[in-house]
């Protein structure tokens, strides 16, 4: 959920390069202003769903990577019980600051889910992942929260079937629910929805599926149909990126009606919760708000433009995968988009700097095409898109956070 505000010295910063950066460039997301602790929220209506099979219960609106200890201890104050991350966030420094607000905070009133991040493209580096990886990596997660256990153990950035069923993760994931320090497990998918959706239901393994999920998507149709499948089959399902980006243009003018948005999302039932990024307070509140009526006003379904969701020049990668093979440099274009996303939309430049951490940067040859042969469905520009977000990774990352 996001207040519209001024983004242009971050913008001016990814189009100029990083000469800058001592300024004022890239700021921290968070002030004492922008946090705004005297305005202490309402208490609001919570609504709670089961999380598929698992008997778990969730408020509908989750903290998705939440970024300071006040939006965790406020959100707590008024009934959210429900907190996402990863340690890809903050390089495990989210993880860290997760643990130490949680400290003192009853265990059993907070459900928190973590994972094994794997953004690269499974069918290129499936078989590099071992039983072993997956499990140090939950270790190491677990020491960071301060925890025992987790609720809800994910299998990060899953895109197609044969990661789903891949035995090596079936077998460290197995091992960490026996142990008991995992009570679920699950997977995360942010393209290739309708498979992995699918394949989930097939395995009959995971508990839950955390989905990419929104108005904008151009095949929304066919991911409700398998997330109702996959619910009818006992499978919690969580949604994220439900904010499409958060501004139709990439000038960050129009903004989208975030709370129309998030409505969106949860007036489907299958759908358990949800996961948005607050980045203060305010956004928070407002997230918090849909609750009282889910119902979407006649207003709220004219600005979603649920006839027009696609734009050229707008900020939301589909995933859809059809830009890969067009590509003659075979990378791997929607993590780049989802990293420019980020960097413009969501205003969160060290996460999309975290999203190119894993690609071979030097293997994009965009800047060697004089004309992009990749017909992307959103009507992207994509080399000129590619071009921008790159230089980003030359950034230390301290200056980004």
């Amino acid at each position: 959920m996001k207040k519209q505000k001024n983004h242009s010295s971050r913008r001016n910063f990814l189009k100029n390069g990083i000469m800058g950066i001592a300024g004022a460039a890239f700021l921290p997301r968070f002030t004492n202003k922008n946090l705004n602790f005297g305005n202490n929220l309402k208490k609001n209506k919570i609504i709670y769903r089961k999380l598929g099979a698992t008997g778990l219960e969730l408020s509908i609106v989750g903290l998705g990577g939440p970024e300071h200890p006040a939006l965790i201890t406020n959100a707590f104050e008024k009934g959210i019980n429900h907190i996402n991350t990863s340690p890809e966030y903050g390089r495990g420094n989210q993880e860290t600051m997760i643990g130490k607000t949680l400290l003192g905070i009853p265990r059993d009133s907070y459900i928190i889910g973590t994972g094994f991040s794997m953004w690269r493209k499974p069918q290129n580096q499936i078989k590099h992942y071992t039983k072993e990886m997956i499990i140090n990596s939950f270790e190491a997660s677990l020491k960071r929260l301060n925890l025992d256990y987790v609720d809800i153990y994910y299998l990060m950035g899953v895109s197609e079937q044969e990661a789903v069923l891949h035995a090596p993760f079936l077998e460290a994931m197995e091992s960490l629910k026996k142990s008991g320090k995992a009570r679920f497990i699950g997977l995360t998918v942010h393209q290739n929805e309708v498979e992995v959706l699918n394949a989930s239901v097939q395995s009959k393994f995971y508990d839950v599926v955390l989905t990419s999920y929104n108005f904008r998507k151009i095949y929304r149709d066919e991911i409700k149909k398998e997330i109702s499948a996959a619910a009818k089959a006992g499978i919690g399902i969580i949604a994220m990126k439900t904010q499409a980006g958060v501004y139709w243009d990439q000038k960050t003018k129009d903004m989208i009606n975030m709370k129309a948005a998030l409505k969106w999302v949860l007036q489907n039932e299958n759908v358990h919760a949800a996961v948005p990024e607050f980045g203060s307070l305010d956004e928070m509140k407002e997230g918090l708000s849909v609750m009282e009526d889910l119902t979407l006003t006649p207003k709220e379904k004219q600005d979603l433009r649920l006839d027009k969701s696609t734009s050229p020049d707008g900020l939301f990668c589909q995933h859809c995968g059809k830009c890969l093979p067009q590509c003659k440099g075979d990378f791997d274009i929607p993590t780049m988009m989802r990293s420019y996303m980020y960097a413009y939309g969501y205003n969160k430049p060290a996460k999309a700097k975290e999203a190119l951490e894993h690609l071979d940067i030097s293997q994009i040859l965009c800047s060697d095409c004089s004309q992009c042969p990749v017909q992307c469905t959103m009507g992207f520009d994509i080399r000129e898109k590619v071009l921008d977000i790159i230089r980003i990774k030359s950034v230390p990352y301290e200056f980004l956070i």
